[in-house]
């Protein structure tokens, strides 16, 4: 499957709002403290000071803020986000002035080629049509520029494919329950856009038809991805 689908997509969004006020602590939990240090991996390097870097599926803005940190404030950065309740809680929890848009990865309202660097930090699972958001992304980016991605990967061996599944279906749930309440259990929702995520390969192979070179890198024998993919 390539994205959750308009109705399913509409199920997660419902879940996403509803949970703003635990997002970013329960998110820090589920990935065992290593997602700031994800981020930072797949930005080091691919941004550059100056860049207009586009935030797709933006959350709170923790990429951007990142990206940030690392260029010293000489950036411009657009958050994007179909959740206006997500932008604006980013623009006031973060001590830092981004650009707001609200919509989907599908249709961006940016002109063609005109962005130097697109971030998508735990969010590209989250399309409903992961071709069609490939497919924008390539279209906003300029000659050059580079599509970062930071998310749960879906290793191809059916074994590790299993532990992770596991930990998604089960023990995520504990984790949010511990740490927040019974609100935290809305999390479990993040297994069913695994289900819906392709395999690592199936990703690779996608990103390798629309852009010019892919770098893929697996952490935790896949079960995390850093990519970054060139125009």
């Amino acid at each position: 499957m390539s994205g959750l689908g308009l109705s399913y997509w509409k199920e997660v969004i419902g879940v996403l709002r509803n949970i703003i006020p635990i997002y970013d602590k329960v998110n820090k939990c589920i990935s065992l403290g290593q997602d700031d240090k994800y981020r930072e991996y797949g930005l080091n390097g691919q941004i550059n000071p100056g860049d207009l870097i586009l935030d797709a599926g933006s959350g709170f803005g923790n990429m951007s803020s990142k990206a940030l940190q690392i260029l010293k404030d000489d950036a411009n950065i657009i958050l994007h986000d179909p959740l206006s309740e997500m932008l604006h809680h980013a623009q006031n929890l973060k001590n830092q002035k981004f650009n707001l848009s609200c919509g989907v990865f599908e249709y961006m309202p940016f002109r063609e080629s005109s962005v130097d660097a697109v971030l998508c930090g735990y969010s590209l699972r989250d399309a409903f049509s992961l071709i069609e958001a490939i497919s924008e992304i390539h279209r906003v980016l300029k000659l050059d520029g580079r599509f970062i991605i930071v998310d749960i990967g879906k290793p191809d061996n059916a074994f590790i494919r299993s532990i992770v599944k596991f930990y998604l279906r089960y023990i995520l749930g504990i984790i949010a329950y511990s740490v927040s309440g019974k609100r935290g259990l809305k999390f479990k929702t993040l297994y069913g856009t695994f289900l819906r995520w392709p395999k690592n390969g199936v990703l690779y192979d996608l990103l390798n038809n629309k852009f010019s070179k892919v770098k893929f890198t697996k952490k935790l024998c896949g079960g995390a991805i850093i990519v970054v993919a060139y125009k």
